[in-house]
């Protein structure tokens, strides 16, 4: 068996195990585990296994993500949701659909502190789905343009995917949050347009709420500008160079946190804020010691470098492949999580990616562009069926919309998704615009 044909197998026996619902870093470490014994023996691998844990977490990068997932945690305990809801809706809200327009800006707000997209779902669920279904908006269009704008949450830095991006390829923390903003943007606005066309195509899908004063608006505005301060001085500062991603994200913290406690976040929230870090944390550590047990797998197979040169060698064109790791990783993300999507993968198409010739870009440019390319294709994922974890988020919350309901509302947004990932595919520079100046 060669050595691309048992990384193949190995790979497979992972994801076989994942698609019978053993946790997902259980799977990738028992894959790579097996694979690491049968290559070179079990003596070698309990040797091994020794320090892994240490090797793959005693970095001082990795602070980053429990500090930012405090932070949106302390974001989500602290009612803060509440107050990026109320300041765009007294912009939007008289508008038809103008519950849905708000939803999708509040999940973009949201999601610039929180930087979790099932996070985002799920706060946005509880304080925008009332207010929705209250004024007569239809279930489909509730429950699919909160879903949809969860996963803002993902892109709009700061995200903590993006900083396992960071950690796993090398990258600048700052430069791929400084990448993410524009595609971000793109998101924000292709909501919107998805919104209007639910709306356009039923008017009764979205009737038009009370429209505010201005006193209102002003009130609603002083009230986020705290959110707005926090979200700009952790991005700044860390492209700025002022301030490390690691003392940006303790900032942001500590500043979130005086902030819920000013919105009446008490003892239990704090509490709950870090329960919730904690339980998220080990999860994504878990995933990352079972990825590095994977990859080391994979190392001993060098299967990477085997596809890597045969795709040198074949003669196909360099947008070609890139495509079609793009439609594997739409197909994966109707499977899985997308945590667990960026760990397994990056390490295997990352290499790939970085030997090929693509639009003239240098190496750096090139590896911000897939960082922001992936991460918008792992988030059409997380709304996309079987999985959909957005989707099935809300759909606990919005108990009485069928979950077939929600994916038919999700479709709209979906088809802004495609052409979004089509102009960042031939336009990288929508990526790199921010990041390499005008």
């Amino acid at each position: 068996m060669s050595g691309v044909e048992l990384g193949l197998v190995i790979i497979g026996a992972s994801i076989a195990m994942i698609l019978a619902r053993v946790p997902i870093a259980v799977a990738m470490f028992l894959g790579g585990a097996g694979g690491f014994a049968y290559i070179v023996g079990f003596g070698p691998l309990f040797n091994w296994m020794k320090g892994l844990a240490y090797a793959r977490l005693a970095s001082f990068d990795l602070i980053v993500v429990p500090l930012f997932l405090l932070m949106g945690q302390f974001a989500t305990n602290g009612g803060l949701s509440h107050l990026l809801f109320r300041f765009v809706n007294a912009f939007l809200g008289h508008f038809r659909g103008g519950l849905a327009l708000a939803t999708v800006g509040a999940c973009a707000g949201f999601g610039a502190i929180c930087g979790s997209s099932i996070a985002t779902a799920a706060t946005m669920a509880q304080v925008a789905y009332p207010e929705m279904r209250r004024f007569g908006y239809s279930g489909r269009l509730s429950t699919g343009s909160i879903a949809a704008g969860g996963t803002l949450g993902i892109l709009i830095p700061p995200s903590v995917p993006l900083v396992v991006f960071a950690i796993l390829t090398g990258e600048s923390i700052g430069k791929l949050f400084v990448a993410a903003v524009v595609p971000g943007i793109i998101a924000f606005l292709g909501y919107l347009l998805a919104v209007r066309y639910h709306v356009m195509r039923d008017p009764a899908a979205g009737p038009a709420g009370p429209k505010s004063t201005w006193n209102e608006r002003l009130r609603a505005t002083l009230a986020v500008l705290p959110v707005v301060v926090i979200f700009a001085v952790v991005v700044i500062s860390i492209y700025g160079g002022w301030a490390s991603p690691t003392e940006a994200s303790a900032v942001g913290a500590v500043a979130t946190f005086v902030l819920a406690a000013v919105h009446g976040m008490r003892a239990r929230g704090f509490l709950v804020s870090l329960l919730g870090t904690a339980q998220a944390t080990a999860m994504i550590f878990l995933i990352l010691i079972g990825a590095d047990m994977l990859n080391s797998a994979l190392a001993f197979t060098n299967m990477t470098s085997g596809i890597t040169q045969w795709i040198l060698d074949s003669g196909f064109a360099p947008l070609a492949v890139v495509a079609v790791i793009v439609l594997i990783y739409i197909a994966m993300g109707c499977v899985m999580e997308s945590m667990s999507m960026i760990v397994l993968t990056v390490p295997i198409f990352y290499p790939m990616i970085m030997q090929l010739d693509l639009w003239g870009m240098t190496p750096q440019d090139k590896s911000i562009w897939f960082g922001i390319l992936a991460l918008m294709v792992v988030e059409i994922g997380l709304i996309t069926p079987p999985v959909g974890l957005n989707a099935f988020v809300v759909n606990r919350i919005a108990k009485d919309v069928k979950l077939s309901d929600t994916f038919k509302g999700i479709v709209p947004f979906l088809a802004t998704d495609l052409v979004r990932v089509a102009l960042l595919f031939f336009f990288p520079s929508l990526a790199l615009i921010l990041v390499n100046g005008f």
